[in-house]
């Protein structure tokens, strides 16, 4: 059965790979992006998860356009490294608002229309780096940390509804925001892992597929790691 999908941060990266792994299935796919085009074959829309006008306004025009989103793939983030005694509030927050709080903004626009439907999907794309931190990212850690403990709280606000919330949390995966990590930091980051590789956007998309299947009606509030036995290396 097609499901209406919404992807925030769709244009590239593991929300790309998202984004056209649910087109290929059959579902109706749109991916907010805050500049340029939607990718080919994608129907995009603009929307700055930072800000709550722009969230509702974009959920509108899904609505309007295609229907209530019956999936939500939270997955908009971005990266301001730097070690903890050299960051600003403004770093910290600005990361936060993004991936964390946007989530939250993006999540509350669809949630009444699953409620009312008494069915939905949230996935929401953390990171190993919510899980173990890692040195220059503070901010990144604490904010995909954050959507772990979101999701297990909207679970349990909204699993007698029909709606599931969870979590995959990738480890290094080749994708631009990764595109500069070279040398002695990518080989250390794959020497965690026991396949000795680094993942694909479509491995993770393949969890987020699972997740929003009609079969995992009984997961919720999990969080499932994409990151090549890492955590065990």
């Amino acid at each position: 059965m097609s499901r209406r999908v919404l992807v925030t941060g769709g244009n590239r990266g593991i929300g790309l790979a998202v984004a056209r792994m649910f087109a290929a299935q059959g579902d109706e796919v749109v991916v907010t992006h805050r500049d340029g085009s939607p990718p080919d074959g994608l129907d995009g829309v603009r929307c700055d998860v930072r800000d709550p006008g722009s969230v509702e306004e974009a959920v509108e025009r899904v609505r309007r356009d295609h229907g209530p989103v019956e999936v939500l793939v939270s997955n908009a983030g971005i990266t301001r490294d730097g070690l903890l005694l050299g960051m600003s509030d403004a770093e910290f927050t600005e990361v936060v608002d993004t991936n964390l709080v946007g989530a939250l903004r993006v999540t509350r626009a669809v949630l009444t229309d699953m409620v009312r439907a008494r069915w939905g999907r949230l996935v929401y794309v953390s990171s190993l780096t919510g899980l173990v931190g890692a040195p220059g990212q503070a901010n990144y850690a604490a904010s995909k940390a954050g959507l772990i403990g979101l999701a297990h709280s909207v679970a349990r606000e909204v699993g007698k509804r029909g709606i599931t919330a969870n979590v995959v949390s990738p480890g290094l995966v080749d994708t631009d925001m990764t595109s500069d990590l070279a040398g002695p930091r990518r080989e250390a980051l794959i020497g965690r892992t026991a396949v000795g590789r680094a993942g694909t956007p479509e491995e993770v998309a393949a969890a987020v597929r699972f997740l929003a299947s009609d079969g995992a009606g009984y997961v919720t509030a999990a969080n499932i790691p994409v990151n090549g036995g890492a955590e065990v290396g």
